[in-house]
C-alpha cells in the first residue's frame, strides 16, 4: 500500500486554502490546513509533514518568516511560496530563505501539484543517490552537506541539486533554460536571476580547491570544470 504523504497548506485565505485542500486530498494526499504563521508553525511540530506549502503574506507571521524559522531546524522540507508578489528581490529572497519552488497568484491547482509531485519525487531521488567526491570536496547529496578536510557546509535544497547536475554533466554545459525548468519550473527572468544567485553561492563553497570552477558559458549555461 503507498504511504500518504502529508502536506501543511498556509493560507489565510479561507476559500483557496479549502480549494487546495480538497484538491490535494482527491489525490491521495493527507492535508493539514492553517490560515496564519503560528498556527502554521504548531501544525508542523505536531504533525510532522513531508513538504509545506506558504503564502508569503499571512496574519501573526508571514511566509518567510516560518520559513526561516523552520529552515533552522530542517534544511531538507521542500517548501513551496504562494505569493501575489512578482518582484525580483521577491523571488530571490524566497530562494534563498530555503524556498525550493515559487507560485505566483493565480495559479491552477494542477499546476500546483505537479510542482509538489516533482518535488517529492527530487527527494526519493536524493535519498538513493551516493556520496559524489568534486576534487578535495565531498558531497553527501542526501544529507545536503559539502566537507572541505575539517570544514563541513551544509546547503539548501535547492543548492543541492543545482551542484548535484552540474556534477552529474562534470566538464559539459549544463543547459541553463533546462535546469530553470527541471529545478525552478520555467525560465523566465525572475528565476534565471535566482538561479545566478545560487551559483555564486556555490562558487564560494567551492573556493578552497583551485582546480574547481563553475563557468558561465554565455548564451548557454554553466560548466563546472574539475
Amino acid at each position: 500500500m503507498a504511504e500518504i504523504i502529508k502536506i501543511l497548506i498556509a493560507e489565510d485565505e479561507p476559500s483557496l486554502g479549502q480549494i487546495i485542500k480538497e484538491s490535494l486530498e482527491t489525490r491521495n494526499f493527507k492535508v493539514y490546513l492553517a490560515q496564519n504563521g503560528e498556527e502554521a508553525y504548531t501544525l508542523y511540530k505536531t504533525k510532522a509533514p513531508k513538504l509545506l506549502v506558504l503564502d508569503v503574506m499571512m496574519p501573526k507571521k508571514d511566509g518567510f518568516t516560518l520559513a526561516k524559522e523552520i529552515r533552522q531546524e530542517d534544511n531538507a522540507i521542500p517548501i513551496i511560496f504562494l505569493t501575489a508578489k512578482s518582484q525580483t528581490q521577491d523571488v530571490v529572497e524566497g530562494f534563498t530563505i530555503g524556498g525550493n519552488d515559487y507560485l505566483k497568484k493565480p495559479f491552477s491547482m494542477e499546476e500546483l501539484i505537479v510542482r509538489i509531485n516533482n518535488l517529492l519525487h527530487r527527494i526519493t531521488l536524493q535519498k538513493s543517490a551516493e556520496i559524489i567526491t568534486i576534487g578535495a570536496y565531498i558531497f553527501d547529496f542526501p544529507k545536503q552537506t559539502l566537507t572541505y578536510q575539517e570544514l563541513n557546509q551544509q546547503l539548501t535544497h535547492r543548492e543541492a541539486h543545482l551542484l548535484f547536475h552540474l556534477v552529474k554533466n562534470k566538464n559539459q554545459v549544463l543547459d541553463r533554460s533546462m535546469i530553470l525548468k527541471k529545478l525552478w519550473g520555467d525560465d523566465d527572468f525572475f528565476n534565471g536571476r535566482s538561479m545566478d544567485v545560487f551559483i555564486t553561492k556555490l562558487r564560494k563553497k567551492l573556493k578552497n580547491d583551485d582546480s574547481i570552477q563553475i563557468i558561465n558559458v554565455r548564451g548557454y549555461g554553466y560548466k563546472l570544470v574539475c
